[in-house]
C-alpha cells in the first residue's frame, strides 16, 4: 500500500487535487481536516463538494456531531484502520488530504503515548479555563511543565488547556511525554505539498472568503449560534461571525476580519510546513 499525502496552507487547492490524483489512481480519499468531521457547516469549513465526493470516497468529512470529541490520537487510530481495510479490499494506493498538521503527523510519524483524556479531567480542566483565562493556564504550565511551557506558543490556547489536562490526567510532564521519536508504519508514505508564492496564496484566501459568504456561511452562521460555546465552533469565520451577531463589528468588518485571520492561520501552517522534512513539490503529481 502506498500512501499518498497532499497537504499545504489552506486554500492552496489540496481537495481539488487530491481528487485529480485519487481518480487517476483509481483510491480512495482520507481527510485530514479537524473541522470538516464536523457536520452542519460544510460552507465554513470549505468541505469537498458533492460533486467530488462523487467522483471519489471520501473519508473522515462530516461524520461527526457538533459536540463530540475528537482528537489527533482518534484520528492516527481512525486514519490506520481505514488504510488497513483498503487494502484487505484489494487497494493499492490512499489520498490523504488536509491542512491540520497534527493529524497528517499522527498519521506518518504516529503520536507519543499520551493519555485518553478522561471526561472528568476535560470538564474541570475547561472550568479552570473558563473561570480563571488564559493566563492562569499559561501560569499552571509554567509552573508544572517549564521545558514545555518555554516551546509552547503562547496563543493557541485550545493547545494549552490540552497539555494541562494531559499533566492532571497521566500526573506527568508533557515534556516526559513526548519522545519525537517515529513510528513504523506497513505502508510506504509519499508526502507532497502545494507551495504558493505568498501574494497568490492570499489572493486565493481572500477569493475564497468572498465565495463562501455568497454560498451561505452567514446563514450557516446563524443557523448554529446558540451552539456557539462548543469547540467545534471555535475557529475562523464563525468566530467573527458570532461577533457580528453580538454587536461587536459590523458585517464588513466581520468579513475582512475572517480574511485576514484565515491568511494567519495560512502563516501558522507555513512555518509547521517549513519545519517539516522529506516534503515533496505537488506539482510532480500534475
Amino acid at each position: 500500500m502506498t500512501v499518498t499525502v497532499i497537504t499545504g496552507p489552506t486554500a492552496s487547492g489540496k481537495s481539488a487535487l487530491a481528487v485529480d490524483v485519487a481518480e487517476r489512481l483509481g483510491c480512495e480519499i482520507i481527510s485530514a481536516d479537524s473541522r470538516q468531521l464536523y457536520r452542519h457547516m460544510p460552507v465554513t469549513t470549505a468541505c469537498p463538494s458533492a460533486e467530488e465526493r462523487a467522483r471519489v470516497t471520501h473519508h473522515l468529512v462530516e461524520c461527526l456531531e457538533l459536540d463530540e470529541y475528537y482528537s489527533a490520537a482518534r484520528f492516527e487510530e481512525d486514519a490506520l484502520r481505514l488504510i488497513a481495510d483498503m487494502e484487505r479490499r484489494g487497494l493499492t494506493d490512499c489520498v490523504v488530504v488536509g491542512g491540520s498538521m497534527m493529524y497528517i503527523d499522527a498519521l506518518t510519524r504516529g503520536l507519543d503515548d499520551i493519555p485518553t483524556i478522561s471526561d472528568a479531567v476535560r470538564a474541570e480542566t475547561l472550568e479552570f479555563f473558563h473561570n480563571q483565562g488564559i493566563e492562569a493556564v499559561r501560569d499552571e504550565l509554567r509552573r508544572l511543565d517549564p521545558d514545555y511551557f518555554v516551546q509552547a506558543d503562547p496563543d493557541n490556547h485550545r493547545r494549552l488547556v490540552h497539555a494541562l489536562e494531559i499533566i492532571r490526567e497521566s500526573g506527568r510532564k508533557v515534556s516526559e511525554l513526548r519522545t519525537g521519536r517515529a513510528k513504523p508504519r506497513p505502508f510506504d508514505i509519499r508526502k507532497y505539498v502545494i507551495d504558493l508564492p505568498r501574494e497568490e496564496l492570499f489572493a486565493r484566501i481572500n477569493a475564497r472568503v468572498d465565495r463562501m459568504v455568497a454560498d451561505g456561511m452567514e446563514q450557516e452562521a446563524e443557523a448554529l449560534y446558540h451552539l456557539r460555546h462548543l469547540n467545534s465552533l471555535n475557529t475562523v469565520g464563525f468566530k467573527e461571525m458570532f461577533a457580528m451577531f453580538d454587536g461587536l463589528m459590523d458585517r464588513e468588518t466581520a468579513i475582512a476580519r475572517i480574511a485576514k485571520n484565515t491568511r494567519v492561520y495560512a502563516k501558522k501552517q507555513l512555518t509547521w510546513l517549513r519545519r517539516t522534512p522529506d516534503l515533496l513539490p505537488a506539482d510532480a503529481l500534475r
